[in-house]
């Protein structure tokens, strides 16, 4: 029986011990700069659609690496709110764009930073053309929700932002009706 409680002695100080040098030694905390977003630009305008992009800085604050294994933009316009225009939404690293919606896993070194472009594309719906149907846009709020990995297990974030009617008249060069 004495043997028993050495052994259950050794495996708790073990636990202890590991649980002390992980403290020690940290993990990664990614944080997003969402006041360093930059102001959104139009990269592709037709009759019927336009793509609005911004780049957000996601820096890793923390002492060890950590892991962005997905990112995903959620653009937050149900048609019961406005049914004129659609809106998808994605996520792309900086000088990686991708055709194919997929985001690729990207390590982010402590004390380092990375930039991820979070776009959205507004097309006309209805027959109506692109200038008809942002006259009578909302506002639109857009979440990028991304997947961090590090020594804790896997876990969903998001930050969320404002995409505003105003702005969004602005950029595509639209006057807002008054509804």
């Amino acid at each position: 029986m004495t043997a028993f409680y050495v052994i259950l002695g050794i495996v708790i100080a073990l636990i202890v011990i590991v649980n002390i040098f992980l403290s020690i030694e940290g993990n990664a905390k990614v944080e997003v700069r969402t006041e360093n977003r930059t102001p959104w630009i139009v990269e592709q305008q037709t009759d019927t659609s336009v793509v609005l992009s911004t780049k957000l800085e996601f820096a890793n604050v923390g002492k060890q690496c950590a892991t962005i294994m997905d990112a995903i933009v959620r653009p937050q316009l149900p048609y019961e709110q406005y049914d004129g225009i659609e809106v998808r939404g994605k996520a792309e690293m900086e000088g990686a764009p991708r055709e194919d919606d997929y985001f690729e896993a990207v390590l982010i070194q402590k004390s380092e930073s990375i930039f991820i472009h979070a776009k959205v594309t507004l097309t006309a719906r209805k027959g109506m053309k692109l200038r008809e149907a942002l006259s009578h846009m909302v506002d639109l709020p857009v979440e990028l929700i991304y997947m961090t990995v590090d020594r804790k297990p896997w876990r969903y974030e998001k930050v969320r932002f404002l995409l505003t009617a105003d702005e969004i008249a602005r950029l595509a060069g639209v006057d807002l009706a008054e509804d």
